[in-house]
């Protein structure tokens, strides 16, 4: 068992990396990179099943909920072995992994934690109610109404751009019970069962073709009150739990999948002769992502190590956001440039350059625009006085 080998992180890298091979082996990836919509959700639910089975599913969830209770170090050999191996990835699950752990163990009732801890461990597929079309990255605007009705909340209202609503079971949501306070004190934390009366998903159609963010409109939606997580008004203060733990591991994830890649679109290259290699401007500009890219895996591992109360906590999302994305967007605009007039082409095979190009445009805006970003860092990590 890989988890055996806890205690000795080499032997557990090793471990890991034998399973992930076995499991997923590379010459399948073409499999699972082009997977979309409900192919996708059974191949990331295939590979989390695969995951449980050897303890990998919860790694970083206290033992007393299912988890392994593994350390940083361990999350960061699995991720980066998952990366270099090019297994399924399990972004669909991030939010029923990451966030709602963060969220119900410091913030949840007992029954609460007994009811839906074992479930996500099990496979629940969750999603997140934050966004609205006028509380995006002001997210403290937001308008959804709750309104007590003796044991309910009486819900009505709109979230946007929730991802893989349309496969979830449960929902964290955030709406307003107290108009008549400021906007960060009136918020109120729920849980919603996605097949309540009165929610209704729409798939939102992006350029790129696929459909993994959707509307979810709620229409006099009752919901328990004994899904309310904290008291009342106090949906602004829990979602700070659910909110930093975007910090993760996931982020380092993102990095060795981006360094993956740009290895074999380096191989790739050489071994077709493409003509980008013959222009010095190209060659110095791939070299530049190459380095700065590395520079960001490491980057991560520092701030990943950071404790709780360092000066830099509080912009910590922030700062790797801001820089996963950019670079992200900028290795895709490389691309373009290298593949010519071919790279026109919307082709919807994974990593395609046209396609991944728009895709990269959509990161720097989801979780919090980067402009909003760079003035959180300003203003929370910087001290500096609002423009």
């Amino acid at each position: 068992m890989i988890l055996e080998h806890k205690d000795d992180l080499k032997a557990f890298r090793e471990a890991v990396r034998t399973w992930t091979r076995e499991t997923a082996p590379p010459e399948r990836a073409h499999e699972w990179q082009r997977a979309k919509g409900p192919e996708l959700v059974e191949v990331q639910k295939w590979w989390m099943d695969e995951r449980r089975k050897v303890g990998l599913a919860t790694p970083h969830w206290p033992v007393e909920y299912g988890g392994a209770g593994l350390g940083l170090e361990h999350q960061i050999i699995m991720e980066d072995e998952f990366a270099r191996g090019h297994s399924p990835g399990s972004e669909m699950f991030v939010i029923s992994l990451n966030h709602v752990p963060a969220t119900l163990i410091p913030h949840g009732t007992e029954a609460q934690k007994k009811t839906y801890l074992p479930a996500v461990a099990a496979g629940a597929l969750w999603c997140q109610g934050f966004s609205e079309p006028a509380a995006g990255s002001d997210l403290a605007g937001l308008k959804t109404r709750a309104v007590l009705d003796d044991d309910h909340y009486v819900v009505n209202g709109q979230k946007i751009w929730s991802t893989n609503s349309m496969y979830a079971s449960q929902c964290l949501l955030l709406v307003r019970t107290d108009p008549a306070v400021k906007k960060h004190q009136g918020i109120t934390y729920l849980i919603m069962d996605m097949d309540t009366p009165g929610v209704e998903v729409r798939p939102i159609r992006k350029s790129t073709g696929g459909s993994n963010f959707g509307e979810i409109f709620l229409t006099d939606v009752r919901i328990p009150v004994a899904n309310r997580i904290g008291e009342e008004n106090t949906g602004w203060m829990v979602s700070q739990s659910t909110l930093a733990s975007e910090r993760g591991v996931l982020s380092f994830n993102y990095a060795e999948r981006d360094m993956m890649f740009l290895v074999d679109y380096y191989a790739k290259a050489r071994h077709e002769r493409a003509a980008w290699l013959d222009d010095p401007e190209l060659q110095r500009e791939f070299m530049t992502l190459f380095g700065e890219l590395q520079s960001l895996r490491q980057q991560i591992r520092v701030l990943l190590r950071e404790p709780a109360d360092a000066p830099t906590w509080s912009m910590l999302p922030s700062l790797i956001k801001v820089a996963k994305t950019t670079l992200n967007n900028r290795i895709h605009s490389f691309r373009i440039r290298a593949a010519g007039l071919s790279s026109q082409f919307i082709d919807p095979a994974w990593r395609a350059p046209m396609y991944e190009y728009l895709e990269s445009f959509g990161m720097t805006i989801s979780g919090g625009s980067n402009e909003i970003m760079r003035n959180l860092i300003a203003e929370r990590g910087l001290g500096m006085p609002r423009g």
